[in-house]
């Protein structure tokens, strides 16, 4: 992909910011993203950004995609999570062996998939395959798409676990249940998937042990250095981002209500001209810059070893998690400092703050944000003490 591909991307997502950020009330009063906002999105190229060439994708820096994403999630918290986590699938279908490929994108490049990884289903081998059955839950934008990624444990016959695979399934061997009514990423529509004794061929699974290793049947059709970048690197920062996109547009909406408020129970003193509330601004200001700056080198040491055709240092891959979800931490306490600033017209339902905040917060329970996890795997590499064979990297 060119440069100029992916400035075009991203000049075509900023003229939409204005729509999306119109429809972000409308998205979460009817808890899930406007399908005019997902064609909108789609039209600009935005979901391509991580799809091979081979499908018509633009095979781009994982930082033009991240940067799109957050400049989705600064106008509408829930359409920059939806978007995020429906294009990164286009990344990881890209790791599947090619007929998997060529069912989904085959007759429609522009084919979308969600997901739900948490191995809530049982599987049953199958000759030629895999039975699935269960339900999966927090499967953000599901209505937009029409294939669904599953994660379940693959048990040998005595029952013991012996595999962790992702299955993907077309829309007519599942269910979509509505019970997402939250409190915060209303509008995701990440609702249940239910799946009643579904086969999955064997090509349409991928272990997560080829995934760990970097070597999966996909990359032989697809060989671009994008695709040999770690799972829990691209997917990890795909959840984060969205985060800093939510603070970044509190802090914009924050900024400009500042400007002209004035506040009554200081004598009629202006907002702005508050030192206190200037020194919060400037901390939300710098920890969200921290997250990114982070953010920005870690990618570009990912894509540059990929490039260089070498093998992804254990250590990089361990910071990234580090500064993954200290990236995450950062973007919430900016988000705090700018709502405890706000006063208490901020409260008001409709009001850009309270939601950027409540969906930030949303957004921060999800398990690839848990600290302590990440933060202790990368204590455990730097003394030399094995991390697991199960770590998310």
């Amino acid at each position: 992909m060119t440069q100029n591909v992916g400035q075009d991307v991203l000049a075509g997502v900023g003229d939409l910011l204005p729509v999306l950020r119109d429809r972000a009330q409308e998205a979460e009063d009817q808890r899930e993203v406007p399908a005019d906002s997902v064609k909108a999105l789609e039209e600009t190229g935005f979901f391509r950004l991580l799809q091979p060439a081979a499908f018509g994708g633009l095979e781009a820096d994982p930082l033009t995609f991240l940067t799109a994403v957050r400049m989705i999630a600064s106008a509408c918290g829930s359409t920059g999570w939806v978007a995020s986590v429906l294009g990164v699938h286009a990344w990881q279908l890209a790791l599947f062996p090619p007929p998997a490929q060529d069912e989904v994108w085959g007759a429609d490049p522009a084919t979308r998939m969600s997901s739900s990884y948490a191995p809530t289903g049982q599987v049953t081998p199958a000759e030629g395959g895999h039975r699935l059955s269960g339900r999966w839950s927090f499967s953000s934008g599901c209505a937009h798409a029409s294939w669904v990624l599953l994660g379940a444990i693959v048990p040998d016959a005595d029952g013991n676990p012996v595999d962790f695979r992702t299955f993907l399934l077309p829309a007519r061997d599942y269910v979509i249940d509505d019970v997402w009514d939250t409190v915060g990423l209303r509008g995701t529509g990440s609702n249940d998937i239910v799946v009643d004794d579904a086969f999955v061929p064997e090509h349409r699974s991928l272990s997560f042990m080829d995934v760990s290793r970097l070597a999966c049947p996909g990359q032989a059709v697809n060989p671009a250095p994008l695709y040999r970048l770690p799972y829990g690197s691209v997917f990890s920062y795909a959840i984060t981002t969205p985060i800093i996109g939510m603070a970044s547009g509190a802090y914009q909406a924050h900024v400009a209500y500042q400007r002209d408020r004035v506040r009554a129970s200081y004598i009629g003193q202006k907002a702005a001209e508050d030192p206190h509330g200037q020194v919060r601004v400037a901390e939300a200001a710098a920890r969200l810059d921290d997250a990114w700056l982070a953010l920005e080198h870690d990618m570009t040491a990912l894509i540059g070893h990929a490039r260089a055709g070498e093998k992804i240092p254990f250590a990089l891959r361990l910071r990234v998690r580090r500064d993954q979800v200290r990236g995450t931490g950062q973007a919430i306490s900016a988000v705090d400092l700018l709502f405890e600033n706000s006063g208490g017209r901020a409260l008001r339902s409709g009001t850009p703050i309270q939601r950027f905040w409540r969906d930030a917060h949303a957004g921060r329970v999800h398990a690839i944000n848990d600290p302590e996890r990440a933060l202790s795997m990368f204590g455990r590499g730097e003394f030399g003490i094995d991390v697991g064979a199960d770590a998310m990297l």
